[in-house]
């Protein structure tokens, strides 16, 4: 399981002296436990599946690469690289990253299924919805959100 070897790795860490992905290991180890003990709660379940921890990564990454903007916007440059080292350490978690060529391919496949209009027709916000709806599944964990949404409606506007 993926959570395994998480602990594997900041195991490794601590005996290398690695203090920034010890620290970073342990946050996401802290955010993982956290999600477990609300699904027990809703669910019963007590273990979160690798879906679920590959989730729990891509929201810790979003808010270091967030902060990491934040920080680089305001002339903070020492803390803007410290949350991108962590988002870093944190993207050797995730699952292999598909090309943005793939997905607009993904993306073409939809809006013909789907018979979808441009973003300037009067169903244009529904049929993003509907690209975005079949999209989205296939590139969860695999691709930004934030940019996938861009995509989309570059596909529609074109």
């Amino acid at each position: 399981m993926l959570k395994d070897t998480i602990k594997e790795d900041m195991k490794t860490a601590f005996k290398a002296g690695d203090t920034v992905t010890r620290g970073t290991l342990t946050m996401l180890l802290s955010v993982i436990q956290n999600r477990e003990i609300e699904k027990r709660t809703r669910t019963g379940e007590a273990e979160l599946t690798d879906e679920e921890v590959v989730a729990a990564i891509g929201t810790e990454i979003k808010k270091r690469k967030d902060a990491a903007a934040q920080y680089e916007a305001a002339g903070r440059a020492e803390l803007s690289s410290a949350e991108t080292a962590e988002a870093a350490i944190l993207m050797k978690y995730m699952p292999e990253q598909m090309s943005e060529e793939a997905v607009k391919v993904l993306i073409a496949q939809a809006i013909a299924e789907t018979g979808a209009a441009g973003l300037a027709s009067t169903a244009g916000v529904k049929d993003m919805g509907r690209v975005m709806g079949m999209v989205a599944p296939k590139t969860k964990g695999k691709f930004d959100g934030a940019r996938l949404n861009e995509l989309v409606k570059e596909a529609l506007s074109a």
